[in-house]
């Protein structure tokens, strides 16, 4: 299935890059299909995997870099049309904020509407990106009276964990929290939960369900996720003990790597 999937992906590449033989709209029309089969190969072959966890994460890696491999190639070759814009969206998340802004200077295609707006909030989301990058201070906001900086340059190693109540991997990554604040809370380390793009009954009933110990911000909304480019959420940040922004976009294992590397410098 994983050769049949790249086999696609290679010969969608063949034709959306065939270049100015092509409008726009006629490659736009190629792009759609290749994505629409893609989807399809995709969803068939998770339902012939059934429950079989292993093998399901393993096609989904496979299937997962087919696709960012197939949109690399159709974002270099049409930064002039709408299928430029159609793959960025599919890549962005991915991209460094260097390689991100340097492709939003590229980006030629006539924007309108919706994509007018996504493009110029990706441009915003550089400028936040580069502030607010590994290696830089971390920057304040206020909720509600109640300050970043209440947590954060305090003397102690905290990570943030950036969620909302009705993201699903935002639950998901719970887990790990709660295992790396048994782990490692207490005088050097401590964990905060800053619930942006939510309701505030919301949270705080997920919070409960969820039996969060740590402290939490509630209706941050979009405030933080502006300051610090957050295009997606969790979206899981560690600072330093003077408020130096460590490790960005953590997830899985590597929240633990990141505290225990941490705590042992």
């Amino acid at each position: 299935m994983k050769k049949t999937l790249i086999l696609i992906a290679a010969a969608a590449l063949t034709v959306v890059a065939c270049g100015p033989k092509k409008s726009a709209e006629e490659k736009l029309a190629e792009y759609e299909a290749w994505h629409q089969a893609f989807m399809e190969n995709y969803r068939a072959r998770m339902v012939a995997i059934g429950e079989d966890a292993e093998a399901a994460e393993d096609f989904q890696d496979s299937v997962y870099n087919a696709y960012l491999e197939y949109n690399r190639s159709a974002l270099a070759e049409n930064l002039d049309n709408q299928v430029g814009v159609e793959a960025l969206k599919a890549l962005y998340a991915d991209m460094e904020p260097d390689e991100l802004g340097a492709t939003l200077d590229k980006l030629t295609a006539p924007l309108e509407g919706r994509d007018s707006a996504f493009i110029a909030g990706l441009k915003e989301s550089v400028v936040a990106l580069k502030a607010t990058a590994e290696g830089q201070p971390f920057t304040d906001f206020e909720v509600d009276g109640v300050k970043f900086s209440d947590y954060i340059g305090q003397g102690k190693y905290v990570l943030v964990d950036f969620w909302a109540s009705w993201c699903g991997p935002c639950r998901g990554e719970i887990p790990n929290l709660k295992a790396v604040y048994e782990e490692f809370k207490g005088p050097k380390f401590d964990l905060l939960s800053v619930a942006v793009w939510d309701k505030p009954e919301d949270t705080i009933e997920a919070a409960k369900e969820e039996q969060i110990p740590w402290n939490q911000i509630i209706n941050a909304q979009k405030i933080p996720t502006d300051l610090y480019g957050i295009q997606g959420i969790p979206h899981i940040i560690l600072f330093g003990p003077d408020g130096t922004i460590l490790k960005r976009n953590l997830r899985g294992d590597d929240i633990r790597e990141a505290v225990a590397e941490a705590l042992a410098d």
